[in-house]
């Protein structure tokens, strides 16, 4: 494989890796539940997108590289659809979202 497509490789996964870990923590820091499937949400597809891609650079073009972009594509159609039905149904339950002003810290309070 050449030096350019394992640089690209690594950069990918590197970012990938990055991102989830990054969301990870903010997921834990996050002050409620919709915030929390959002940041979930969004490091899932991103983070998954960006370490499937470097991936297939890794696998070249094989049946490897086929399975991936169809688990990419899974992923892709899936995640988000997931997490809307979750709020949804937080939502229909009647878990109310805290707002800015409504709800935070004193300190953050108007």
């Amino acid at each position: 494989m050449s030096l350019a497509v394992d640089l690209a490789s690594w950069l990918l996964l590197g970012a990938g890796g990055a991102f989830c870990v990054i969301g990870g923590i903010g997921l834990i820091r996050m002050p409620d539940f919709y915030t929390r499937v959002h940041a979930a949400s969004v490091t899932e597809t991103l983070g998954a997108g960006l370490i499937l891609g470097g991936l297939m650079l890794q696998a070249g073009l094989t049946l490897v590289c086929v399975k991936l972009v169809m688990i990419g594509l899974l992923i892709f159609f899936t995640s988000p659809t997931a997490t809307h039905a979750l709020t949804r149904a937080a939502l229909t339950r009647g878990l109310e979202p805290v707002l800015a002003g409504e709800g935070g810290p004193p300190s953050k309070r108007s």
